[in-house]
């Protein structure tokens, strides 16, 4: 079942009024993700609130999901002794049969097989899987008729929870953030009418076109008619059949039994009768000759019936097929669907509202966009280019109005600093007071931590820039002394702290930003001018804690995802704080981890110190060495994989393999080695553009982790990272185009028919076979330009390494482990990688 986005506050409402201090804990499963981990924040701060007991349980992949299920949702069933509950899934089993892994799915003895558990399903990973959706109660979402079915109104309908549905009878939810009910239409219909469909067995035979023409029973005869000529196959396999139906009628006739007759055999003695009377009334020239009376509807031969019901099944198969293989993508933010929850109970606030704006901002840095993962395309958004396009920069422009309206000015600022400083566009950095812990807009320039490194570093180790002036060699490097020139900023100026800068230099920084990174190609290294109505689009956000500290949303998420990915016992820092080497004396306890567990339960440290890092500043800034140090990381390993060419080019992607130096321990974290390709990446795309012009082709990247003897592997899309609206827009109009053709033509017929049927004299019944037959065929010609459009629309650039490498492990004896909520992450024994990559060159990456 799958909740409507405007009745997002119908669960949690019953959820308050029917627990209490003395009910079992609200069970929250949340992933290893910044994304995940500030929609968590958010919802456990509004069950603090409302003094609702609750308990979090980290997962770091599907294993550890399972185990979960066993040892922490099945003791809640009913059936086992439990009081059943609510357990709220974020970021986790969207794409797979949730209830299945939980072990919510055994079903004995006609008892709930949820056991009074209800599971909440909100996750931004698509696609879906439809089980969840249109099924988390079969009972309800297919809505089976009983005695009292048609005395009440029913409570979910189609899969789709009503305003009248009853919270508290366990089953899977899913929040609906719009998709599914914008575009999921298709998808619904075909799943639903499978369920429908009787079981018949497909051996795979050929439906030929002869199969689409009628083939009904004669009423005289009892044999098929058909239009076309058959196979001999065919014609030997109809002779059979018309032998043995034109026996069958021969010997009923003999039996004095109307009741075992069939139609066509009551039919003929009544014409037989007829024809004896309109002989002797033909002989009167005084009565008219009486018109023969119509014949009765031809009834399908049940070979026809089943080939019929083989083609639909194929057909709606088909379209599922279609969703499933289209590619992984992503959808809204769930810390921004859990803070419109807040918004909606009317518990929003300062300290929410800015862990969604976290969670958000977070999506960029790991290439999340609407097509998988991948590097953006969005390069003159200006500021931060996000996710999503046009859809990413509406809810980015919702978080923006919810600052203003949670931030309103100081009345008691009769100077108006705050709004000039605003309006200059220069990037604050520091509070207003020593008790201001406001949200700002602030004209962030795509920048790495630029308020606790140097202008020189920050620009150094942003990917953006390291792309587009080819930082890792040393004519990018002049380019980038050049550019400071330019902008009159000297090298003594630009490498020490940006907060210790000349005042001058940061209030014009902005403007000659503006001026000169165009001679560059950096049109979108900032927010662009207030031009065209465009208001403060491309704008960030800035939170302050009084006089500790000023951080933007971007520099929390790169410091939240370091924790994660590194952790704060990973790194050596020097008395003043500088990080200057990786500790590789946290990995000698685990050096047998061969099944990855004591790797999974590091991670699940580091993700209790992400979190308490979130609501204590002080955490939060203990953390910056480690985000400093892993990004110096990738900008060393990235420089060396780009000077010594260790980049390959195979059949269907780049391929560049991670194995010695300094940091190769760092990229065994799936996240750390997402980073890294992304910014390779970007570079490789960036050096084709400037050549070919073209679009650049995907990135495998693989991490030795030498420990457990495997390789990370890490597929990436090739750009397309933002869906084309306006080509959407101009497909939706072919679609309507066509649609409204086909119904011009398809009244065109029925006029046709209707007028043939009348000038032949014939019956209603008697045109529904070859009503069926023409509706038939252009239902397989709509199927076919619709599936042409929604390839179109869905497939095109979508990361389908998840799918590829699924493919892979069914057809080599490669050992691969796909445990990543990521489906584009696999680890490979170190001995297969070769095999590994060659057979997954060959498969299609990209939809």
């Amino acid at each position: 079942m799958y909740l409507p986005r405007d009745q997002i506050p119908q669960l949690y409402q019953h959820l308050l009024t029917t627990h209490h201090s003395q009910s079992p804990p609200v069970l929250i499963l949340v992933s290893l993700e910044p994304d995940a981990l500030c929609a968590c924040r958010i919802l456990t701060t509004l069950l603090k609130r409302d003094y609702t007991p609750h308990k979090i349980q980290p997962i770091s992949g599907y294993n550890d999901l399972a185990t979960a299920g066993e040892q922490l949702v099945r003791p809640m069933k009913k059936q086992l002794g439990g009081c059943g509950g609510v357990v709220v899934c974020l970021g986790v089993g969207g794409m797979v049969d949730i209830s299945t892994v939980l072990g919510l799915d055994n079903i004995s003895d006609g008892e709930d097989p949820s056991g009074g558990v209800q599971v909440w399903l909100i996750d931004a990973r698509r696609p879906w899987n439809l089980g969840n959706i249109f099924a988390g109660r079969p009972e309800d979402a297919l809505q089976v008729n009983d005695d009292n079915a048609s005395s009440r109104k029913p409570e979910v309908i189609d899969g789709r929870i009503q305003k009248l549905y009853k919270p508290g009878q366990g089953g899977i939810i899913v929040y609906d953030d719009g998709d599914i009910e914008q575009e999921l239409a298709v998808e619904r219909e075909a799943y639903l009418a499978l369920l429908k469909m009787p079981n018949v067995k497909d051996d795979g035979e050929v439906l030929d076109d002869s199969d689409g023409e009628s083939e009904v029973m004669d009423p005289v005869t009892g044999g098929s008619n058909s239009k076309k000529r058959k196979s001999w196959s065919d014609r030997e396999d109809e002779d059979e059949d018309q032998d043995e139906e034109n026996r069958r009628p021969r010997q009923r006739r003999r039996s004095d039994s109307s009741s075992t007759a069939t139609s066509s055999v009551t039919r003929t003695p009544r014409r037989r009768s007829q024809r004896s009377q309109s002989s002797s009334a033909s002989s009167s020239p005084s009565q008219p000759p009486p018109s023969s009376p119509p014949l009765g509807p031809q009834q399908p031969s049940p070979r026809k019936l089943r080939r019929r019901l083989l083609r639909l099944r194929r057909k709606q198969e088909a379209i599922l097929h279609r969703y499933y293989s289209s590619g992984a993508t992503y959808s809204e933010p769930i810390s921004s669907l859990l803070y419109s929850l807040a918004e909606a109970l009317g518990r929003e606030d300062n300290d929410l509202l800015w862990q969604a704006i976290v969670g958000v901002s977070s999506l960029e840095l790991y290439g999340r966009t609407m097509t998988g993962v991948g590097i953006s395309t969005s390069l003159d958004a200006g500021g931060s280019a996000g996710w999503g396009g046009q859809r990413g920069e509406r809810i980015r422009q919702v978080l923006r109005d919810e600052v203003r309206r949670l931030n309103p000015p100081d009345p008691n600022d009769t100077r108006g600093e705050a709004v000039r400083g605003e309006a200059s566009g220069v990037i604050p950095t520091t509070a207003r007071s020593p008790t201001d812990t406001s949200i700002r807009l602030s004209p962030e320039p795509r920048f790495l931590l630029i308020r606790h490194w140097s202008l020189y570093d920050s620009m150094l180790h942003s990917p953006y820039l390291a792309a587009r002036l080819h930082i890792w060699s040393d004519v990018g490097r002049k380019r980038l002394h050049k550019l400071l020139a330019k902008m009159g900023v000297s090298l003594s100026q630009c490498k020490q702290n940006y907060t210790h800068m000349d005042m001058d230099l940061k209030r014009g920084l902005r403007q000659s930003l503006l001026t000169y990174a165009p001679m560059y190609g950096l049109n979108g290294l900032v927010p662009p001018s207030d031009i065209h109505g465009r208001g403060k689009a491309g704008w960030g956000f800035v939170r302050s804690w009084g006089w500790k500290s000023c951080l933007s949303a971007i520099d929390v998420g790169v410091i939240i995802g370091a924790i994660l990915e590194v952790g704060k016992s990973g790194v050596h820092t020097d008395p003043t704080g500088k990080a200057n080497g990786h500790d590789r004396t946290a990995y000698r306890e685990n050096i047998d981890d061969e099944d990855g567990t004591a790797e999974s339960q590091a991670w699940v440290e580091r993700f209790w110190e992400a979190y308490d890092a979130l609501g204590n500043i002080e955490a939060l800034k203990s953390a910056l060495p480690t985000a400093q140090h892993l990004h110096r990381a990738i900008l060393r390993t990235g420089t060396s994989l780009l000077e010594k060419r260790q980049i390959r080019h195979l059949r269907a992607f780049r391929m560049a393999v991670v194995k010695e130096g300094p940091d190769v321990q760092l990229f065994t974290h799936p996240a750390a080695l997402t980073k890294l390709a992304l910014w390779v990446g970007e570079a490789i795309a960036e050096q084709e553009r400037e050549k070919k012009g073209g679009k650049s082709m995907p990135l495998v990247m693989a991490g030795l982790n030498e420990r457990r003897g495997v390789y990370v592997v890490v597929g990436t899309g090739g750009g397309g990272g933002v869906v084309d609206i306006a080509a959407q827009e101009k497909r939706k109009q072919r679609v309507e185009e066509k649609a409204r053709r086909r119904e011009e033509r398809r009244t065109a017929k029925e006029a046709a028919r209707e007028e043939r049927r009348k000038r032949e004299g014939r019956d209603d019944g008697d045109d529904e076979a070859e009503q069926g037959e023409s509706d038939e065929e252009e239902e397989d010609d709509e199927s076919v330009g619709e599936d042409d459009e929604e390839d179109e629309d869905r497939g095109y650039g979508t990361n389908r390494f998840g799918n590829a490498f699924q493919e892979v492990v069914d057809e080599t004896n490669a050992r691969v482990r796909i445990d990543s909520f990521e489906h584009c992450v696999v680890e490979v024994k170190k001995e297969d990688l070769s095999a590994f990559l060659e057979s997954l060159s060959m498969k299609a990456v990209i939809g």
